[in-house]
């Protein structure tokens, strides 16, 4: 569905510039952005997925990642077409790289999308498999109807946004996992087509305003894994957004343009492990992996297992009204239904 877009401005002639990530396409008329789903009409800047979906599944949580939003709850999942990246090595390239035209889409409209989330009793609904900053829009109009019905917002993203649409999202967004493809500019301009900076400013922000936040980290051999880029990466979450903040050291495989690299060695997988608890961060995870130890939660103060995950069952065995059974600290997990 079309619908006329939010944050762009007119500039001579019939083009138009988009203001909603930091690409901020210039589009002359009958074109489109870099993402592909927002285009020039007679220089007017339209969205052309508004409540177009080609995704939609009841997820549990923990798929998202999250691991410390209402574990062992579950999510209605709805995804779009396009991508304001390029990533090389991108799992949903089918629907990430794809175009409207050539896709197969369901209008679902916010309010559907609220009704679905009931009936399937769901606890939140995310925006997920491709980028949402895109879909801003109709997760926007989403969003708002969700706080009214008591449905947890969640945001599955690469952070690649302008601050004025995030501060227009972000009292109605709950939670977000951000992907962060690698600490290295130059990665990011090589095989993502982005920039970094913007997207630690996105984490900072949704970080300093309340909303529950948890970041994921591709392990790609050779390309963004060294020691010293994850350390880097390790002590900027401890210093900007706190030691409690959940990470998740994903295991790539090959994929998309970069099938000539070779999977994630479990091996790397445990140095970024040691490296992040070698920063003091309290929360850390790895995924994509066969079921070991390190998906589950252990009490940051006394190693008591809190949470026991396998794939994607969970046993809340060591926590008890939001602190350690064992020796009775607060740990930062939301494990109990409370509603404004």
């Amino acid at each position: 569905m079309i619908k006329r877009a939010l944050h762009w401005k007119k500039l001579e002639g019939d083009k138009v510039q988009c203001e909603l990530c930091p690409h901020e396409c210039k589009i002359s008329k009958g074109k489109r952005g870099i993402c592909g789903v927002r285009e020039n009409k007679e220089g007017e800047l339209y969205s052309l997925i508004y409540g177009s979906t080609s995704s939609v599944a009841v997820d549990p949580i923990e798929k998202k990642p999250l691991y410390h939003f209402y574990p062992g709850s579950r999510v209605l999942s709805l995804g779009s077409v396009g991508c304001n990246f390029k990533c090389k090595h991108c799992q949903n390239f089918g629907i990430s790289q794809a175009s409207p035209e050539e896709s197969y889409l369901k209008d679902i409209m916010p309010n559907e999308a609220v009704e679905l989330t009931q009936t399937h009793d769901c606890k939140s609904i995310a925006w997920t498999y491709n980028e949402p900053v895109i879909w801003h829009e109709y997760t926007l109009d989403s969003m708002k109807l969700c706080k009214k019905s008591g449905i947890f917002t969640i945001y599955v993203t690469n952070g690649y946004i302008n601050e004025e649409p995030l501060k227009e999202i972000v009292p109605y967004l709950d939670a977000a996992n951000v992907d962060v493809k690698a600490f290295d500019e130059a990665f990011y301009q090589k095989i993502v087509g982005g920039e970094l900076k913007p997207v630690l400013e996105t984490c900072e922000f949704l970080s300093n305003h309340g909303v529950h936040l948890e970041l994921t980290y591709l392990l790609i051999p050779s390309l963004n894994d060294s020691a010293d880029e994850i350390k880097k990466f390790c002590e900027w979450i401890a210093k900007k957004l706190g030691e409690e903040t959940p990470i998740h050291f994903s295991a790539f495989f090959p994929s998309y343009k970069l099938t000539n690299v070779p999977p994630t060695p479990k091996s790397t997988l445990i140095k970024a492990h040691e490296l992040a608890k070698s920063s003091n961060l309290k929360y850390v995870y790895l995924g994509n992996i066969s079921h070991t130890r390190y998906e589950n939660t252990f009490c940051p103060y006394c190693n008591n297992l809190v949470i026991e995950r396998h794939g994607f069952f969970v046993n809340m065995k060591g926590i008890k009204d939001g602190k350690c059974s064992s020796c009775g600290m607060p740990l930062s997990i939301k494990n109990q239904f409370k509603f404004p």
